[in-house]
């Protein structure tokens, strides 16, 4: 199995050490702090080995302070209520003695009931478009250290953009991008699986959205990213091991803060989850910051 999937299923296989505590590895992606999308996954995945018979269908979770690569997070979860037909979980994740996320979830065996949803958007398909890694690959010589560093990791997923990425392209543009997302190999048929890998991704390109209507060149003018917020909600069965299309848009920016939505749609057209988020962007001036 491609090596940086297959580190990113370990990391979401967390340690039990008592009935609704358990403890997960982390791992550096170039970013001066731990990964979001790897303490939302973690986290429901703590969540989800209190519950059972009953599949997430939304999480909410609210970042609070960065964490820590170098060391492992404790996921302490408090099982709030088991109803009839919903469950619901409470997940703080500590580390160095402090919470550094809080997250609820609620459980659904599934009713019957309407159905509808919007169409996908009418967008080029992932044949003969170019890897992000290769397009990453390709500037990398040509950008700062720090931006270096994070451009060389490599995701548990293959991602091909249907615009140019900022990096390459800083002119300002409407605020709406579309990459499709497929593991590097086959996985198990394993939805839980599946669903903390894509809530590990769901962190991926989001947030960045809120930077296309501006003219930015990230090489010359640094930009403050961090997310405060990020809930998302699980539709319909779904494979992260096929294709599935990201399209994401940003409403609104204000006050240092940018609004970010995404739809992630399976290649035949099904609506299987949306996600939001709000972070913290704002021009970064390094001399301010020391």
């Amino acid at each position: 199995m491609n090596d940086a999937l297959a580190s990113v299923i370990d990391l979401l296989d967390l340690e039990r050490l008592e009935d609704n505590l358990f403890r997960g590895q982390s791992h550096d992606i170039g970013a001066p702090q731990v990964f979001g999308g790897q303490i939302l996954g973690q986290a429901l995945s703590a969540a989800h080995c209190t519950v059972e018979e009953r599949a997430p269908h939304s999480l909410h979770a609210y970042f609070l302070r960065p964490g820590d690569f170098n060391q492992p997070v404790v996921y302490q979860v408090e099982r709030s209520r088991d109803g009839g037909s919903y469950s619901n979980r409470r997940v703080v994740a500590v580390q160095h003695g402090r919470p550094i996320l809080n997250l609820a979830a609620s459980f659904h065996a599934g009713d019957r009931g309407f159905d509808h949803q919007f169409d996908m958007p009418r967008v080029p398909g992932p044949e003969g478009l170019s890897k992000s890694i290769d397009i990453q690959d390709s500037i990398i010589d040509r950008v700062p250290e720090k931006m270096r560093r994070l451009l060389a990791h490599r995701p548990p997923l293959e991602f091909r953009p249907v615009e140019a990425p900022k990096f390459i392209d800083p002119e300002a543009r409407p605020p709406r991008k579309h990459v499709w997302m497929r593991a590097w190999d086959r996985l198990p048929d394993d939805p839980e699986l599946h669903r903390n890998l894509l809530t590990y991704v769901s962190d991926y390109e989001l947030l960045g959205t809120a930077t296309l209507p501006h003219e930015l060149d990230f090489s010359t003018r640094p930009v403050q990213m961090a997310s405060i917020d990020h809930a998302l909600w699980f539709h319909r069965p779904f494979r992260v091991d096929d294709w599935l299309l990201y399209a994401c848009d940003s409403p609104t920016s204000h006050g240092g803060r940018g609004f970010t939505r995404g739809q992630f749609f399976s290649q035949s057209g099904e609506l299987v989850a949306s996600t939001a988020q709000e972070g913290v962007i704002r021009p970064w001036d390094p001399q301010k910051a020391g």
